[in-house]
């Protein structure tokens, strides 16, 4: 991972722990369900967000070196390795 992408990786999850810190306070306060699920939909967008940083910076660099390699079972390996890790997501 670059180094840009990696900090703003880091930021974005530090949001994001701060956000779930605050969900489990809004339960531990019986706050309005609707407000939790609110909460909830931003915190997994976020992380969603942090998937599509991290999967690009990918695709730019691991992806595009097997390309650029010529190797053609490198470039299958990356492939497989692509469709693996969203088959398990969707599971």
């Amino acid at each position: 991972m670059n180094v840009e992408t990696k900090k703003a990786v880091a930021t974005r999850l530090a949001r994001i722990e701060g956000q779930v810190r605050g969900l489990s306070q809004m339960v531990e306060k019986d706050r309005y369900c609707l407000d939790v699920v609110t909460q909830v939909r931003a915190a997994r967008a976020a992380l969603a967000r942090i998937e599509q940083i991290v999967l690009a910076d990918h695709l730019g660099s691991c992806v595009e070196q097997a390309i650029a390699s010529g190797d053609p079972e490198q470039q299958r390996r990356k492939v497989a390795e692509l469709i693996q890790v969203f088959s398990k997501a969707d599971r």
